[in-house]
């Protein structure tokens, strides 16, 4: 009864081996594709940030190069949004006061009209 119990347990550990064994497998071949994932992201923002440097032949831009890029880009985007902001409230400001000269032509042509 031992010996079936030993041989029990020996399979058991031999399938859970095979199954950590699997396991490994599929997650270094995750890693892998997410290395190389990294890489094309890493080679899309240089061209995005540096269109002249993707046909050319010179030294490639540093790691810190394109962090400011980055960043140059993220502040700019902030800037356009605040303007568009900005212009939103400009317009939405106009437009009450277009439709407040307006009621007040019309209240003025109710009035001449009344007059004449």
């Amino acid at each position: 009864q031992a010996e079936e119990e030993l041989k029990a347990a020996w399979s058991r550990q031999a399938w859970q081996l095979r199954e950590m064994e699997r396991r490994e497998r599929l997650l270094r071949s995750d890693m892998q594709r997410a290395g190389e994932q990294l890489e094309s992201f890493k080679t899309q923002v240089m061209q995005a940030c540096f269109p002249s440097a993707a046909g050319s032949t010179g030294k490639p831009e540093t790691e810190q190069q394109v962090i400011e890029k980055v960043r140059q880009i993220s502040d700019e985007n902030k800037q356009s949004h605040e303007r568009e902001k900005s212009l939103q409230k400009e317009l939405s400001s106009r437009l009450a006061k277009e439709r407040e000269v307006s009621a007040n032509i019309e209240v003025f042509k109710n009035c001449l009209q009344k007059l004449q």
